[in-house]
């Protein structure tokens, strides 16, 4: 089987096609942005053509935390619907019969009850301080399940909550909360500092999903049989949810990272920096009954982050 895995130097890429590896019995194509940009419909159609992949994982996407988000929303919207829409389309061109979009939690309305089960699609007002990422997941969604709909494909969505692990992005700036927390925290240890400031009140609480069990999660639904994946969804709400199904808070994420990381001084929050959401846990019910749990808990997995991030830590500063 000849699998296209779109966006595999990623975090989530690279866990997929480190699964796939390990299964043997595929033929796992990879280019880099050099290679094939996305964003760039003639070459994606060239590709797609030419290679003619059996399956296709929409692994790509211009990510980025609350500051990223706010900082370039306009790069957020456009890259992230020019690239599933030329991936999708030009996929269904080819011939390709089975495709699995990766989206995000934050597709789910701000003021949405929780947990938030996949019926909560379209329901309410999106979080303002990602909202453009959000809307582009979205027609994501709906892509897959237009073309579903019209030609009879076999397009399917999975909607992670927060992923980290090994190959997280860890700039200062512009990365996710869990993998921000793990530098801060370990530069103070570095630097002999003995306060560290997180960003809000601390209240608000996150659901995180270890990257290998994502991918597990990944493979294990684009496997399911046709008939089972579309007897726990609609035609017009297909995606699932994939998460742990349990959060905790950012306050207790921060101690969590402080004591893998060795740190021992005060955290302190900056309440004049934004909370976004104040709680994102995903219902994660649909994705239990078909028989898939995650199952790699929150502290073994920031340790084995941990112990990444410092093998690596050198070429991370310089990015």
């Amino acid at each position: 089987m000849k699998v296209f895995v779109a966006g595999h130097r990623g975090m989530v890429g690279g866990a997929i096609c480190r699964r796939l590896e390990a299964r043997g019995g595929h033929e796992i194509l990879r280019r880099t942005r050099q290679e094939l940009d996305l964003t760039d419909q003639a070459a994606v159609r060239a590709f797609m053509q030419a290679e003619q992949p059996d399956a296709v994982v929409l692994a790509a996407a211009k990510v980025g935390g609350i500051h990223a988000n706010n900082s370039y929303p306009a790069e957020f919207i456009y890259e992230n619907l020019v690239m599933e829409a030329n991936v999708i389309h030009q996929a269904y061109a080819a011939g390709v019969a089975r495709l699995l979009f990766l989206g995000s939690s934050c597709i789910y309305p701000r003021a949405v009850a929780q947990p938030m089960a996949e019926a909560a699609l379209l329901t309410g007002v999106l979080e303002p301080t990602n909202e453009p990422y959000a809307i582009a997941k979205i027609a994501g969604i709906k892509l897959c399940e237009s073309y579903n709909r019209q030609y009879g494909v076999d397009y399917r969505s999975v909607m992670p909550t927060n992923l980290y692990g090994p190959g997280d992005n860890f700039h200062p700036e512009n990365s996710h909360v869990l993998p921000a927390m793990i530098r801060r925290f370990h530069e103070a240890v570095e630097s002999g500092a003995d306060e560290v400031v997180i960003w809000g009140s601390g209240k608000p609480r996150r659901e995180f999903l270890h990257v290998d069990d994502m991918a597990e999660a990944s493979l294990f639904v684009m496997d399911l049989d046709r008939e089972i994946y579309e007897a726990n969804t609609q035609p017009m709400l297909s995606h699932i949810n994939v998460g742990t199904g349990e959060d905790v808070s950012i306050r207790e994420l921060a101690e969590l990272v402080a004591e893998v990381t060795g740190f021992t001084g005060r955290i302190t929050q900056d309440v004049s920096k934004p909370d976004g959401t104040m709680r994102k846990l995903m219902d994660v019910t649909r994705l239990s009954d078909m028989g898939w749990r995650a199952s790699i808990g929150l502290r073994g997995g920031v340790e084995e982050t941990y112990r990444w991030y410092l093998e690596n830590a050198d070429q991370l500063r310089e990015s």
